[in-house]
């Protein structure tokens, strides 16, 4: 490992200590390095506007930084364990390329304030893919409930056949949950466009930093003010986005969870592309829907992720050495979340309904309750009702599509109203 940033002469590094602390630190900073890069050249800009820099060394650190974001990308720059995370590897690379005008670039600031901005960052970037798939999701379902909006499906409560619903109805539900999603992501993200730089580790410096420019710089909605709550804010907006996250992947679980019934033998209501199933390694016969399974499975990483900060965060004010295991919860939440959502708008546009299979499944006891409104709408009391719908001798096999189209309430199968959804759509996408 090179020369630790904070080593004094004297002071003994025992090696096994030293891993202990690092841990997996410079390994995890790999998915914040190019924002951590991106700080740094916001942050050199201000020591220039407030004359620690001059012209010539502020260009020189945006060419090097420049440089080394793309020796990054291509591979040429490792960050490895010689370093001890990734904010020391880019103060070493400076000095190496600069000499005395690399060890300014650290003026005014902490690696405190270093990682909360470049976690900001990232997940401010994390969280407009959230809602860009969730946008897309919702997309797919919209136009899929436009094209299958009357066709029968079997509805279910308690796993029990309930009522005739429509593959309008299904659809319906997941576009106007996704557009949620979208929202709740959207808004986490602005929540937490706040600009921590230059507040140090916690308590200010003692220059006129111009935190000004580095909120507009990176490009921040509003600056946040507090030394200190910078500091007590960590992990508290790395929940809230993982709140978020977890928003779209709970809806997630439920739709793989029809998936795997859907798809079953039993039901048969659904085929899904090829792609999107694996074989047995030792039944020749079988087709697993593998992908829908970890799709369903997908929620488990954020909900862990999100126990795991709330438990480090039983600490009085001020930086703690604690909060560093915050960085690989949140890389495994997003990570796996976002890697299950991207599957899914493409999942959701080829699947294909099996219609006999659906049709053959509405039995007669799915119109009772039909029945009881009838005569509820006719004047009998809807207890009553009930009563003389629960006969099995009253039951008939009804009409499905005659169903449907009597569901007039707002949102049912007859009043679906997909064109306020279409704009709650349209409307996301100006936010």
């Amino acid at each position: 490992m090179s020369q630790l940033l904070w080593q004094k002469p004297g002071v003994k590094v025992d090696a096994r200590i030293q891993q202990f602390l690092a841990g997996e630190d410079v390994i995890l900073d790999r998915e914040f390095f190019v924002f951590d890069i991106e700080a740094s050249r916001a942050h050199a800009e201000g020591l220039a506007a407030i004359g620690i820099l001059d012209d010539d060394e502020l260009d020189a650190l945006r060419r090097e930084l420049t440089a080394l974001a793309e020796d990054f990308r291509a591979g040429r720059f490792v960050l490895d364990e010689q370093y001890e995370d990734g904010h020391s590897a880019i103060e070493a690379r400076l000095v190496d390329r600069l000499g005395d005008t690399g060890k300014k670039i650290h003026t005014g600031r902490s690696r405190n304030d270093q990682v909360l901005v470049a976690t900001r960052l990232w997940l401010r970037d994390r969280l407009e893919c959230v809602a860009e798939v969730s946008r897309e999701v919702a997309e797919v379902a919209l136009a899929r409930a436009e094209a299958e909006r009357s066709v029968p499906l079997p509805g279910y409560t308690h796993l029990q056949r309930a009522v005739v619903s429509s593959l309008g109805m299904w659809w319906a539900a997941w576009a106007e949950g996704f557009i949620d999603n979208a929202w709740r992501a959207t808004q986490t993200r602005d929540w937490l466009d706040a600009n921590p730089l230059g507040s140090a580790a916690g308590y200010g410096v003692n220059l006129p930093l111009d935190r000004d420019h580095t909120t507009a710089a990176l490009g921040f909605g509003r600056m946040q003010l507090s030394a200190t709550y910078a500091q007590l804010s960590r992990g508290k907006f790395e929940m809230a986005a993982i709140e978020a996250l977890s928003s779209a992947l709970l809806d997630l679980r439920r739709l793989a969870w029809d998936l795997s019934l859907f798809t079953s033998a039993e039901y048969g209501f659904v085929e899904l592309p090829s792609q999107y199933t694996t074989g047995s390694s030792i039944m020749p016969n079988k087709r697993n829907p593998d992908v829908i399974e970890l799709m369903r499975a997908s929620y488990s990483a954020a909900a862990a992720a999100r126990t795991e900060i709330e438990q480090l965060l039983s600490l009085p004010s001020g930086y703690h050495r604690d909060l560093q295991f915050s960085k690989g919860a949140i890389f495994h939440a997003f990570g796996r979340g976002l890697a299950a959502l991207e599957l899914l708008p493409d999942l959701l546009r080829n699947l294909e309904w099996r219609q006999d299979r659906m049709q053959a499944a509405l039995e007669p006891s799915m119109y009772a309750t039909d029945l009881a409104v009838d005569m509820a709408r006719q004047g009998l009391p809807f207890r009553e009702a009930y009563r003389q719908a629960a006969d099995p001798q009253r039951w008939a096999q009804g009409d499905p599509h005659h169903s449907l189209q009597a569901r007039v309430s707002p949102g049912a199968a007859a009043d679906l109203r997909l064109e306020v959804l279409h704009k709650r759509l349209q409307a996301l996408a100006a936010a």
